[in-house]
């Protein structure tokens, strides 16, 4: 069993709910400068080994790995703490927000030797997992584009005060999803244009930046791929649309999965229609009140981490396709702000990368 230690408790509730009932892991220590926080995560979970200190889990030779769970901006300084100090490390997404740490991280990657994974959890839920497997097998013939999106009504996050800060973008808090599925099947996208605008209800609401985002990617290979995201707004029934979405269209074939909604359609190159739903695993998904944490998908991603540490193999997204991920976001950031098409590689040249 890996050892795990988890420095961020908001997010991190889902991991401790992953680590606690896997066989894979056992969970060392929690750590959060949020004492109260800290204390109800022990009493939840009754779960005695928590720290507000970095540094006990950095210093602690009881722990091989460390989740990292907290806001955007930290994880670069707590990333190369962590591979610093002889950790493997699992970050959560958006990777890093200031890809001047890119080259430094990349760099301890190799001279550590340990792994880095970036917990890009919507990969990780059953209507995902089993349209990658069908395109891997063939089962639609070869790709021609791909249609991601994330609709969600979230004008409850409104209420997090940390939500109408400047800095604060939905374009990484929420599109990195459906941007990520995008990448699992073209990740060489070389350039990106779109438009996005901030709704009534955004506006209303405080928001300082695009709440509404429509774009179209280039891949080197000539392929096109299409990402939209809406936050803040009514959505539709779940029997008519999902909150979020992947679209594979092929040469003989096309699938859809639907995220939260446990669905999966695919109509196969023998012109086969299939429709598939995994309520059974409900239970598995969804461990909280409501849908806000879905401590499954982390179950089933530390999992796939584990095996790769224990058969040193990449877990992916690593560090690079992280990095690569943030490269393609800041590309979509400039097109917002210019208006025009922009190419990845003048982002990643901008930092030597």
């Amino acid at each position: 069993m890996l050892r795990l230690g988890i420095l961020g408790l908001g997010e991190g509730r889902s991991t401790m709910s992953a680590a606690l009932n896997s066989p894979k892991w056992q969970l060392k220590k929690i750590c959060d400068l949020n004492e109260s926080l800290g204390r109800h995560r022990m009493e939840e979970f009754n779960f005695p080994h928590y720290t507000k200190s970095y540094d006990e889990l950095l210093n602690d030779p009881g722990i091989d790995v460390i989740g990292i769970y907290t806001p955007d901006k930290l994880h670069a300084a707590h990333v190369k703490a962590a591979l610093q100090h002889g950790k493997h490390v699992v970050c959560t997404k958006p990777f890093i927000d200031d890809l001047s740490d890119a080259r430094e991280i990349l760099a301890l990657c190799e001279s550590t030797g340990k792994k880095v994974f970036v917990g890009q959890s919507s990969r990780f839920f059953e209507p995902m997992r089993r349209q990658r497997k069908d395109f891997e097998e063939g089962l639609i013939g070869d790709l021609v584009t791909v249609e991601a999106y994330y609709h969600a009504d979230h004008r409850w996050f409104l209420e997090k005060g940390w939500s109408l800060e400047n800095a604060f973008k939905w374009l990484y808090g929420g599109l990195s999803h459906p941007v990520d599925l995008v990448r699992w099947y073209l990740p060489d996208i070389e350039e990106v244009m779109g438009y996005g605008m901030l709704s009534p209800n955004g506006k209303k609401g405080g928001l300082h930046h695009e709440d509404t985002m429509h774009f179209i990617f280039r891949a080197v290979d000539g392929r096109v791929a299409r990402v939209s995201g809406a936050y803040t707004g009514p959505v539709q029934p779940v029997v008519r649309d999902s909150e979020m979405s992947c679209i594979l269209r092929a040469s003989e074939g096309c699938s859809q999965a639907d995220y939260m909604d446990l669905r999966y359609a695919v109509t196969t190159k023998t012109g086969e229609e299939q429709l598939i739903t995994w309520e059974h695993k409900l239970k598995h998904y969804f461990r909280f009140e409501g849908k806000s944490h879905h401590a499954g998908e982390y179950q089933n991603y530390l999992e796939y981490f584990a095996d790769a540490i224990g058969n040193n193999t990449t877990a992916y997204p690593d560090a690079r396709e992280g990095i690569g991920t943030i490269a393609l976001l800041k590309a979509m950031e400039e097109s917002l702000a210019t208006r025009q098409p922009v190419r990845v590689d003048s982002i990643l040249k901008k930092y030597g990368l």
